[in-house]
């Protein structure tokens, strides 16, 4: 077979263009699709295309991000805003490329700059190097050619030369008039023409910004109105991806067509499963759900970066529970003299005290830190009231507790008749916190005693 193209093709990259062809003709004669299955697959691409593509230029979203982004308008705390911009605007380039297909619009100088616009948004500044080697600030244009070199500096140190912006307009127009008489000729295969048309492009860079990702809109734009499925350039493959697109500066296209075509194969074969009604999903489809998973976590709750240990309830005993353990038992003294008697018990773990009252209380809650360990699931403090005082009443006991209980991630504190605070283990309770449980522990103490009142007036009257 004789491809009517400006570089001679050899018989093996020509048997894998003959396999795409073969794929594709397998897939022509399942069309017309379902409609649930069109969506489900080019949902697929979709996302493949948007993550891959902005990913391969270095921005920060990883695929659960993209997907929430693009599925549900979910952003990704702490990354940048620039980053959101080009996912949402490449996700919009590509209903653009989906309509002139579908309106068999051509493709045109016009159409590559209104897609640079929606591709980029707005001007926004770049970091950056004069000619004489010092830093400064460069304008990114949108929609419009460049206007100073964008040049770059290879690995060795070279200066590789892309078009100056007074050869830019001249060279875009031969590219479009190049296009427009090939696509005609009966020869020419859409691989080949798409492939070359990504290298031609990206050889010109004729913007300052997004030449990458606009050139591979650009080649799947030409594969689908062939009947292709996009090709997805994956960022894990990007550095052989580079290697080809280096070896076609050589003058050497033919293993970027290589490239390009087997990558083809690889989205006809997840598009006939579709068709089929198969699964579409790929080895790594469920590594990047987690990704999702994990995105969709970040926005619903606070990620917990420590588990409770020893030293962590060692701090908590020292610096918090000790603290506490006096005012809660400062407060249930207040009500000693309506009892006969009292006990207070301290507990951590499974080792408890009896608090003496002739005896300081700090030195008593020395004994306890050595018995803490990471399985520690309590601290407690028992106070109990014994034998009401007052004539009439007839004889209770009343029994109060402050718990400080530790599960895997988080403790939580509080009592009997109070509410539950809870914290990690990096954080402490606050006074305001503590205050606030122990106010409510004396209400309900008040509040069971008045109850005995209540009780003892419906009997006297």
């Amino acid at each position: 077979m004789i491809i009517n193209s400006i570089f001679e093709i050899t018989t093996s990259v020509m048997e894998i263009i003959n396999k795409a062809i073969s794929f594709k003709k397998q897939l022509d004669e399942l069309r017309p699709l379902s409609p649930d299955d069109e969506q489900r697959i080019m949902q697929k691409f979709r996302l493949d295309w948007n993550y891959h593509s902005n990913h391969i230029e270095g921005n920060s979203l990883t695929y659960g991000e993209t997907k929430a982004l693009i599925l549900f308008g979910t952003t990704a705390q702490g990354k940048p805003l620039k980053d959101h911009f080009e996912i949402s605007g490449h996700n919009e380039a590509i209903d653009s490329v989906y309509d002139v297909i579908k309106e068999e619009r051509p493709l045109t100088e016009h159409f590559i700059r209104e897609m640079h616009t929606i591709l980029l948004k707005k001007p926004y500044e770049v970091d950056a190097i004069t000619p004489d080697g010092k830093p400064t600030k460069k304008l990114i244009q949108v929609g419009k050619y460049k206007e100073t070199p964008n040049h770059v500096k290879t690995a060795t140190g070279e200066i590789f030369r892309f078009a100056t912006p007074e050869e830019t307009p001249a060279k875009m127009q031969e590219l479009l008039d190049w296009y427009s008489e090939k696509k005609e000729e009966k020869s020419i295969e859409p691989i080949i023409l798409a492939a070359e048309f990504h290298y031609k492009f990206i050889s010109i860079h004729p913007f300052d910004d997004g030449n990458g990702r606009l050139a591979r809109l650009m080649m799947n734009f030409i594969l689908m109105k062939f009947g292709y499925p996009p090709t997805i350039i994956h960022t894990e493959d990007k550095e052989n991806y580079f290697a080809v697109l280096r070896e076609a500066d050589t003058g050497t296209i033919e293993p970027f067509i290589n490239y390009i075509a087997k990558n083809l194969l690889h989205s006809l074969d997840i598009m006939i499963r579709g068709a089929k009604g198969e699964s579409v999903e790929e080895s790594d489809d469920v590594d990047k759900e987690i990704s999702l998973l994990n995105q969709k976590l970040q926005t619903i709750s606070k990620r917990i970066d420590n588990r409770r240990n020893e030293g962590d309830i060692k701090n908590i005993y020292a610096n918090s529970f000790r603290r506490v353990a006096s005012k809660y038992i400062k407060a249930c003294s207040k009500f000693d003299e309506f009892y006969f008697s009292k006990e207070c018990h301290v507990l951590v773990a499974n080792y408890g005290i009896k608090l003496m009252a002739d005896m300081n209380i700090d030195e008593q809650l020395d004994k306890m830190e050595e018995h803490i360990s990471d399985e520690t699931a309590t601290f407690k403090i028992d106070y109990t009231f014994k034998g009401f005082r007052q004539s009439g009443f007839g004889e209770f006991n009343e029994r109060f507790e402050f718990v400080y209980s530790f599960n895997l991630s988080e403790y939580h504190l509080g009592g009997h008749g109070m509410d539950s605070v809870h914290h990690y283990y990096n954080e402490l309770p606050t006074d305001e916190e503590v205050d606030n449980l122990i106010k409510q522990f004396k209400r309900e103490h008040m509040r069971k005693i008045n109850a005995h009142i209540d009780s003892y007036k419906k009997k006297s009257s």
